[in-house]
Parts: C-alpha cells; structure tokens; sequence
C-alpha cells in the first residue's frame, strides 16, 4: 500500500510571522516532512561518517550542532532562501511524524525573480539502492514548480558519482554541461556534471 503524510506538528506547525508553513511534498512510499527538532539525533548520526559529513555545510560532532542544523533549516525556511525536507519510512499509529530517517531533500537558492533553485539530496548508505532519493527528489521538483511558481531548477555531482547521476536523470533532470575542478575536498579537486529541469519538460514514470 502507498502511504504519504503531512507534518502537523513540532517545529513546522507555524512560521516566525505565526503563519503556516506550506505543506511539504508527497510523496509514494515516503513520507517527507520539515525537519524537527526532535531530529537532531538523527541527523548527528546521519553525519556520522567523512562521506555524509560533506552534506553538512558544516561540522555536525555533537548534538548541539545538530540542533543547530536543524534550527538553520527552519530560519532559511522563513527567510525564503531553502525549503528543506527529511526523508522518512511513513511511521504508523502514534508516529505520525514519521519513522526511520532514510534522506534529505532540499530547494536551496530559490530565486523568486528568474523562478530558479537549487536543489540537493542525499540518502543514508541502509537507504541507497531502492529508489528512495529518486521518489523524493522526483517530489520536491513537483512541488517546487507548483507551490512556488519555480520554472527552472539545478543540480550537480561529482563525475565519479555515478548513483547520484542516476538519481538525476531518473527524476527529469538533463545534463547541460560540465564543472571543471568545482569542488575540492582536501587535497584533490573535483569536476562537477551539472543537471537541470525545467517545469516544462515532460517527465516519464521513474525507472
């Protein structure tokens, strides 16, 4: 059975100005929700690793900082600049925020005037492999396109990234060019394929 959910409580419940948060994507199979505060230990072991640890933007040690990344989201959130999504296995009876933490999702750069935005994900090792980042990422696009009018929106990954590549051209988005030398990680430099999808393009069914 496909199961999808809205949050309806913790910190998403209302914004700063005391208004309601648009409601997240849905999504078949997942449930993808604002992150919560309650979240920070999740998302400490999330970043436990030196792979996951580059998804942070910065250091994510203890569960202060962890908090502080959530808290962060939330403040973007209400600037306008990124909307932000935990991906989660749907919980049932009283989980209805959700259960395992599986991904994130993220619209970031959003850029009313050129209706552009950036858009990132990633997914915990247990989670790769069964169509998790594709479903959500496949979600957010919709949504980015309805709830906020969006036209355009971006992506890139390392070329020795083949899985998120896959994830890219499974959820509509086309290669348009390659970054050389974008990223640099230590010591090593790394070239970055960029994707992009427009509201216009015409999507078929995730393989």
């Amino acid at each position: 059975m496909t199961t999808t959910g809205r949050a309806t409580t913790g910190q998403a419940t209302t914004e700063a100005d005391g208004t309601a948060p648009l409601p997240p994507p849905e999504a078949p199979g997942l449930l993808l929700r604002y992150w919560e505060s309650s979240d920070a230990p999740a998302v400490l072991g999330a970043f436990a690793t030196p792979e996951m640890a580059r998804q942070s933007g910065r250091p994510v040690t203890t569960l202060a900082e962890a908090a502080t990344w959530i808290t962060d989201r939330r403040a973007a959130r209400e600037a306008g600049r990124e909307h932000s999504f935990a991906v989660l296995a749907p919980g049932t009876g009283d989980q209805a925020s959700g259960g395992r933490l599986l991904g994130s999702v993220t619209l970031g750069a959003v850029d009313p005037v050129h209706q552009t935005g950036w858009i990132s994900y990633w997914t915990l090792a247990s989670a790769r492999g069964r169509g998790v980042a594709t479903t959500a990422l496949r979600a957010l696009a919709g949504w980015s396109f309805a709830e906020l009018s969006l036209f355009r929106l971006e992506l890139g990954h390392r070329t020795n990234n083949p899985a998120s590549c896959a994830v890219a051209h499974r959820a509509g988005f086309a290669v348009e060019g390659l970054e050389r030398a974008r990223l640099r990680y230590g010591d090593q430099r790394y070239d970055v394929e960029r994707h992009a999808r427009l509201a216009t393009d015409e999507v078929g069914a995730a393989g």
